[in-house]
């Protein structure tokens, strides 16, 4: 193969290129909306004069929502067209955002909250239906690199705008701000995403269903509480997962199709991506906390000092490439290490201030690389059918994954002593990421695409 003719293949397809864009930007809300949502928890307390109990239930009543739909995306997708169900999902996003913008008390407020969450819930995993299926397997590190983008720029400007809106604004416009950003993407997407193709006439599978998402939503309920709650029904819903696995293996068609294990690296990446979970989101957890609590921090100084932590995740843009031309293997492991030094700072009692944010620039820098690759190790296998239930899966695995790595990190802080507690939350934080490095080393060197593969 000539230069000439390896750099036009190696170059990102323009149509594939904008229409990932549009979908990022799609996407950007509900990612977005999660960390200013947080912010604010002690401020819609106040002002809704609901106690910390009730308060808690607008990011539960969110996430259980979230958890329950992401299943039936793929089902969705294949039955409806990806990009009917992403126009609806956005929508409805669109209208709980509004919704709670108006609620007039906490109970309407977590109402409205789930109505976000069913729309929210499906978009990621459609987003990476359509960027997947538009790529054909090809330059999938330069896509993953687009595509994450809103995981990153979400943490980033979330607690800092969240913040703000606290600090100036009225509570409601933590909802409100969704509503421009939703309406650009929804025109964008109107005019930009192409109409599918044929669609199958599966029937949705109803027990798996009745399965999968209660005993999802019971996983990340019981992980998200404490005691009885979460004796009771973190127990209850591994059994309703184990029993749909078993029910997925045997039925011809069902709700999530578990046979995508069956490809070496997509298991693994799996693997991965719930490990990943753990040291992302346990991370997010712990860092404001850390600043606020242990360095005495304000809401607003806080979310500066974790700027460059995102600085570090937008330079691991450049690994995109590289994984296209080394395989995701090399690039997790380089990732995972540098995660884990990052880290490792944090779990001093007196840090140097001056060693904190060079810390986090090599901590977003390491992680997300590993994410980006991990994503390409996940979907560079599988062929066009199996997409869908590849991106259900997925979005299921990190989920869980963040779920378990949160509620990890905060029984840790609450079996501690005041402030002398993070540093041993932090040595846990970089347990994770040492293991995930550990896992790393069963991707496979290169990963065959799904077109060598035929």
């Amino acid at each position: 193969m000539t230069t000439t003719a390896r750099s036009t293949t190696n170059r990102l397809d323009p149509a594939v290129l904008k229409l990932a864009g549009i979908l990022v930007l799609g996407a950007l809300a509900p990612l977005l909306d999660s960390t200013i949502v947080s912010i604010a928890i002690h401020t819609l307390g106040h002002d809704l004069n609901a106690s910390t109990a009730a308060v808690q239930w607008v990011s539960t009543a969110y996430l259980l929502a979230l958890a329950m739909v992401v299943p039936v995306s793929g089902w969705a997708v294949e039955r409806f067209g990806a990009r009917p169900v992403w126009l609806a999902s956005l929508t409805l996003f669109l209208a709980g955002s509004m919704l709670c913008g108006l609620a007039w008390n906490i109970g309407s407020l977590v109402v409205f909250r789930v109505v976000q969450g069913i729309g929210g819930g499906v978009l990621l995993p459609v987003l990476q239906t359509l960027v997947m299926r538009a790529a054909g397997g090809r330059n999938l590190g330069r896509l993953m690199a687009v595509i994450t983008l809103p995981a990153l720029i979400g943490p980033i400007l979330g607690p800092v705008l969240g913040g703000l809106i606290v600090g100036h604004l009225s509570w409601r416009w933590i909802f409100y701000v969704n509503l421009p950003l939703c309406l650009l993407a929804l025109a964008l997407a109107w005019r930009g995403v192409p109409k599918d193709g044929p669609r199958t006439a599966r029937r949705l599978d109803t027990t798996g269903l009745l399965l999968l998402s209660p005993g999802l939503a019971a996983l990340v309920y019981g992980l998200s509480q404490d005691g009885l709650a979460r004796a009771t029904a973190i127990p209850v819903g591994a059994v309703l997962v184990g029993v749909f696995a078993v029910h997925a293996l045997r039925s011809p068609a069902p709700l999530v199709d578990l046979r995508v294990f069956r490809d070496h690296a997509f298991a693994v990446s799996a693997t991965l991506m719930f490990l990943n979970g753990l040291a992302l989101y346990g991370g997010m957890f712990l860092l404001p906390l850390y600043y606020q609590q242990a360095r005495g921090e304000s809401v607003i100084a806080a979310g500066l000092l974790l700027a460059p932590q995102g600085l570090g995740s937008l330079l691991s843009r450049a690994t995109g490439p590289l994984t296209d031309r080394v395989g995701p293997r090399p690039v997790v492991l380089a990732g995972m290490l540098l995660s884990a030094l990052g880290t490792l700072p944090f779990a001093f009692r007196h840090p140097a201030a001056v060693l904190l944010p060079v810390a986090l620039v090599v901590r977003g820098l390491g992680m997300s690389a590993a994410n980006l690759a991990v994503n390409v190790g996940a979907y560079q296998g599988l062929s066009p059918d199996r997409i869908p239930h590849g991106s259900t899966t997925v979005r299921i695995v990190q989920q869980l994954g963040g779920s378990f790595g949160t509620a990890v990190l905060a029984a840790v802080l609450a079996q501690g002593h005041g402030t002398s507690a993070f540093p041993h939350a932090f040595l846990w934080s970089t347990a994770f990421t040492v293991v995930a490095a550990a896992v790393g080393l069963c991707l496979p060197i290169r990963v065959a695409s799904a077109e060598a593969r035929t």
